[in-house]
């Protein structure tokens, strides 16, 4: 057997057999050719100059179909949309912006730049006129409900409707122990005593918290969110923004009675998915909008804070249906 099988291996390698392309019983009229990869869905990130300052934002799906703005809340930026995006852009058109001081955006100085609602709402408004988005639905939740609703009611006439997770605008929204802290800094700015007491809510464990607080798998969550959030927090300067941003949370409250009655006038449809076992804005801030306004789809969820992380695909499916509902995408 060794002399037969030397005489083949001397035989292969003679006639360079081995570096003949190995044939199959398969034609090319029985392989399909694979399939080309659909850009639909694609996600790009990119950067554009707004009142001198670059914005970040995410960006997917046909230009020509209906818009969807996705405004992010504290401490995270649109990272939290992540997921959500591609499950929506075959038939939407999604854009995500990182407010200055948040994610890939500019972080100027404060000696260089107000850090306060108003003008983080106005740097959005300048992006979309820039983008020339003309017609939107807003999905607002934490922070991106005083950006969102500020913007809505400085254009009423071009918000097609509203997704509301965990972003409040009623008094009862604000009545619970995670805010008394906070409103005493309101009560008193120039205590530093109080301001310092407050770095607390910055640490990677209270980042971590607001994550998995009130989520029944905890395993569900990962961790990328949290670590992402905080390496961007510890940014030097940025606890210093974000404590500008807790006291500037303070014009929100007197502008409720104004965003009401923007809801009662204009009659926006809304979705709400709202995590229900949120400490930070729990569930009793959900309720009112059903008193202003009358088209409410309704949903309290089983989760925290960031219901987007444990509830991801209920939530699509969700806005999926209500987007059918109330708009006519274009694909």
């Amino acid at each position: 057997m060794n002399r037969y099988f030397k005489r083949a291996f001397g035989l292969i390698m003679t006639t360079g057999l081995l570096s003949m392309p190995l044939l199959t019983t398969t034609t090319s009229a029985q392989s399909p050719p694979p399939a080309k990869a659909s850009h639909v869905n694609l996600v790009y990130h990119k950067t554009v100059k707004v009142d001198g300052l670059d914005i970040f934002y995410r960006e997917a799906g046909p230009k020509n179909a209906p818009t969807l703005v996705l405004l992010h809340g504290f401490p995270t930026s649109s990272q939290m949309f992540r997921n959500l995006i591609p499950k929506l852009a075959d038939q939407y058109h999604v854009i995500a912006p990182d407010y200055p001081g948040f994610g890939q955006s500019s972080m100027p100085k404060q000696s260089d730049f107000e850090y306060t609602f108003d003008r983080l709402a106005t740097v959005v408004d300048h992006l979309l006129e820039q983008l020339k988005v003309q017609s939107y639905v807003l999905y607002v939740q934490d922070y991106g409900a005083p950006v969102g609703f500020r913007v809505a009611t400085a254009h009423p006439e071009r918000v097609r409707g509203f997704i509301v997770q965990n972003g409040n605008a009623y008094d009862e929204g604000l009545d619970n122990d995670f805010w008394k802290s906070i409103k005493d800094y309101w009560k008193n700015p120039s205590d530093s005593a109080k301001r310092e007491a407050l770095k607390g809510l910055l640490t990677y464990d209270a980042t971590k918290w607001q994550y998995t607080h009130g989520v029944p798998e905890v395993e569900r969550i990962s961790p990328d969110g949290p670590a992402h959030d905080q390496f961007l927090l510890d940014r030097e300067g940025n606890k210093e923004i974000q404590l500008d941003l807790f006291l500037s949370y303070g014009s929100n409250p007197p502008l409720y009675p104004k965003w009401q009655e923007y809801f009662r006038k204009h009659q926006p449809p809304m979705l709400i998915v709202w995590g229900k076992n949120d400490q930070i804005f729990p569930a009793a801030g959900a309720a009112p909008y059903r008193r202003d306004i009358k088209r409410v789809d309704f949903h309290l969820l089983d989760a925290g804070h960031f219901a987007l992380e444990s509830n991801g695909d209920e939530i699509a499916v969700l806005i999926r249906s209500f987007l059918q509902r109330e708009l006519k995408p274009t694909l």
